[in-house]
């Protein structure tokens, strides 16, 4: 198979990513796996470095660099976009109520997808909104499975305690009732990345009057049916 592409500086510049993939590099070594000469070798990977694709250790050894992590990122969630649309509509026609999906930034949850309510009450969450990660279903998803140490920062001035996401780790869904906003209730289900990490939580929220104090008894299988899905299509998309 023909490796060249016709760009000559930018098929080098792959060579020395490829060469990174293994692992951390000096100088010497990426000239011994890519072949390049010495002084093209050492001009493509401070220029990769530039602009974070390479980046270095505490050896000062070459090696790949954030940027990349931030484009895995990004491709990530337009594919978890493009897979979820489809099973929100379908839940929101399931339940009634109005379907969002959350992914966690920092110290918040944002609202990156949603499916109305065509009519009548609703707990509109419009697409971009940031909500805190101390109140509400999808906060308790995104939280119950983080690490010990960021789960007990996260539990700091929540309205949930650790009982309370335990209880979610063991059913595997939440629900809240007039925790993020005054007679409203929600259930949430985690949707899962690569190794299983929970990346986004899958909603649906409303009045009490319709969803009732304990709403997971009404949405709980088909919004984690639905969470179910959209991993599953993830997995078969990378």
């Amino acid at each position: 198979m023909d490796n060249s592409s016709g760009v000559g500086v930018l098929d080098k510049a792959v060579l020395v990513l490829n060469a990174l993939e293994a692992g951390p590099a000096s100088l010497a070594q990426l000239v011994q796996a890519t072949g390049l000469a010495r002084p093209t070798a050492h001009r493509l990977a401070v220029a990769l470095e530039y602009h974070r694709i390479v980046s270095r250790d505490t050896q000062g050894r070459f090696v790949l660099g954030p940027r990349l992590s931030e484009l895995s990122t990004a491709a990530g969630e337009d594919r978890l976009l493009a897979v979820a649309s489809p099973v929100l509509t379908q839940l929101r026609d399931t339940t009634g109520e109005s379907a969002q999906l959350y992914r966690r930034q920092g110290d918040e949850r944002v609202c990156v997808a949603a499916a109305e309510r065509a009519s009548g009450l609703r707990d509109t969450v419009p697409v971009g909104s940031a909500l805190p990660m101390l109140a509400g279903s999808a906060a308790q998803i995104l939280l119950a499975w983080e690490e010990p140490d960021r789960l007990h920062r996260g539990l700091r001035g929540a309205k949930f305690t650790a009982a309370t996401l335990a209880s979610v780790r063991r059913r595997g869904w939440a629900h809240s009732v007039g925790e993020r906003e005054q007679g409203v209730a929600s259930v949430s289900a985690p949707i899962r990345g690569a190794g299983g990490k929970v990346v986004a939580a899958v909603s649906v929220s409303g009045p009490i009057e319709r969803l009732t104090r304990t709403p997971g008894r009404l949405h709980a299988a088909p919004v984690v049916t639905a969470a179910e899905r959209i991993t599953e299509s993830m997995r078969r998309a990378v």
